[in-house]
């Protein structure tokens, strides 16, 4: 039975809707009485946050859906008001409702005033970071869920200049921006009230052009090397292909079933390269073209997938296998700046920047926080995010970072080398870092409050036979970056755990890192081995 209350906030919101299609359904719900439905739709506001916007496509506040994208458009002008803000840009992918959220921003941007500018097709996000700057706009809007299934949108929001004390330089929000919009998004009461025009225009295709030459001349030699590449279904080839020309190399051997922009990925459920399976269909093109090397993109083409062919078969590498390589690369050939990396990230990279006489920084999860640090010139975060070239895109970007892991593969393979061997000679040189991480989906809230309030209350006093030597608590820490929630355990000097909760999805995940030094095939076997009593114990300990 439908209350009376939740009848009246149903019907209101479909006499605002925007949406002939999701009115419709909501009226379909009233009209059979679908209260579990209606309920689930009206669970709250969709929630905005540091990653913006995310979630499941459908009607109500709940969903992703032209509704409440409106409100988050009209909230974001009312945060620019405040802040003396009035210019921006707009991407998108090509998800369902891309086009329709996109054109639905612009038209509230350019109704409040604002100059208000609009990538010309579906493009990847790095596009529109760099578009922030090179337009010198004040804001940037990408409509993306980037790698997750294709029944979720989501809306990322970044910033130009110095915002709130903050120097934002082209990316994404963080706290207390992500708030103070959440605020303004809270405030509005209705859509058919807010003014609109058309009066927006389209970015002209040299900026799109002046990002394919920038990134291009990140690499300084190329080589003859055969290089399969996948989009997943998403967004990057256009440009990675461009990207490619520019540079010199050959074209990239395309996965043909995943190149073209596809709503519906149809070859992959979780079109995220780090999900079992996602690459299967360019490692299969791997072996029948004999090639050198593999690139994946997810579909927004922000993070970036490298997998090698080692000891006669082909595997993808770790995220913290590729910031590795990465960071040596980069440090023995442009000492300067500063790295960086995530706290859930291999601690290799900090050992290289010493190596190197390079400033090191660690952040908080996510590039929102990487992209605040002052002259970055290489930082990655574990989950396939890397920025090698921070002046052009100051956030993470797959085709640079697949750009220039071609460009190394090239020159090793010149000498004579690889990048597994390459791969050999940083363990040797500082220890084999192995890396692994769980990633369990659980039911909801209050499952990820359980598991983190036994972790952080209950915790144990050793895993799988290791004692625990250290424990912090990220959320009460003093370690010099902002509280969050997660905790991290040490094991020792060579083993260290993390557990904390996914910002973008309802999962919980745990990081583990195992060092061993010593003669490569042996550390490699003590330390995997580790690992993997480590996760066993672990993953028992998560599912509870």
């Amino acid at each position: 039975m439908i209350s009376k209350e939740l009848r009246n906030t149903v019907t209101t919101w479909i006499e605002d809707d925007p949406d002939l299609k999701t009115a419709e359904l909501l009226q379909h719900y009233l009209d059979t009485e679908n209260d579990a439905e209606l309920n689930s739709c009206f669970s709250g506001f969709l929630e905005f946050g540091t990653a913006g916007l995310r979630g499941a496509l459908g009607p109500g506040p709940s969903r992703m859906n032209r509704a409440v994208v409106g409100r988050t458009a009209a909230g974001l002008v009312e945060f620019m008001k405040s802040r003396n803000l009035n210019s921006i840009v707009i991407g998108r992918d090509a998800r369902y409702g891309s086009e329709d959220f996109t054109n639905d921003t612009a038209e509230i941007m350019a109704g409040a005033g604002f100059t208000t500018f609009v990538l010309p097709r579906p493009l990847p996000t790095p596009v529109l970071a760099f578009a922030v700057n090179e337009l010198n706009v004040d804001v940037g809007v990408m409509v993306t869920a980037s790698h997750n299934p294709a029944q979720d949108n989501g809306y990322k929001v970044y910033l130009g200049g110095v915002v709130d004390g903050i120097n934002y330089r082209g990316s994404q929000i963080i706290s207390p921006t992500d708030s103070t919009i959440s605020k303004e998004i809270a405030g509005i009461s209705a859509l058919r009230t807010i003014p609109r025009s058309e009066n927006w225009k389209i970015v002209d295709e040299k900026i799109i052009s002046e990002y394919v030459t920038r990134t291009a001349a990140r690499v300084k030699s190329v080589g003859n090397l055969k290089v399969v590449y996948t989009a997943l279904h998403g967004v990057g080839t256009e440009t990675l292909l461009s990207v490619f020309h520019k540079a010199g190399f050959a074209t990239p051997i395309l996965v043909s079933a995943q190149a073209e922009p596809d709503p519906d990925f149809p070859t992959t459920s979780f079109p995220n390269p780090e999900e079992p399976g996602a690459i299967d269909l360019a490692l299969d093109t791997a072996r029948n073209f004999n090639v050198d090397l593999v690139i994946a993109n997810d579909p927004d083409a922000d993070r970036c997938a490298i997998a090698i062919n080692e000891n006669g078969g082909w595997r993808m590498l770790r995220g913290d296998e590729v910031g590795a390589i990465l960071g040596e690369y980069i440090g023995s050939v442009n000492p300067q700046g500063t790295f960086a990396n995530s706290i859930v990230s291999s601690s290799i990279l900090r050992k290289i920047a010493t190596n190197y006489a390079i400033n090191f920084a660690e952040t908080l999860t996510g590039f929102k926080w990487l992209a605040k640090i002052p002259d970055l010139t290489f930082g990655y975060e574990e989950a396939l995010g890397y920025c090698v070239d921070s002046k052009t895109v100051n956030d993470k970007d797959g085709i640079s970072a697949g750009l220039l892991i071609a460009e190394i593969a090239a020159n090793l393979a010149r000498s004579g080398s690889s990048l597994a061997l390459y791969l050999d000679q940083i363990w040797l040189k500082y220890g084999y870092h192995a890396t692994s991480q769980i990633s369990l989906r659980v039911s909801g809230l209050g499952k990820i409050n359980q598991i983190m309030d036994y972790f952080r209350n209950q915790r144990p006093a050793e895993i799988a036979g290791y004692r625990v030597l250290n424990f912090t608590d990220l959320l009460t820490s003093d370690s010099g970056l902002p509280t969050t929630d997660g905790v991290r355990f040490w094991l020792g000097s060579d083993a260290r755990i993390i557990i904390r909760p996914s910002g973008t999805e309802s999962k919980i995940k745990c990081y583990i890192e195992v060092v061993a030094t010593g003669e490569i095939s042996t550390a490699k076997a003590k330390a995997d081995s580790t690992v993997d009593l480590l996760r066993q114990a672990l993953t028992k300990l998560l599912v509870g």
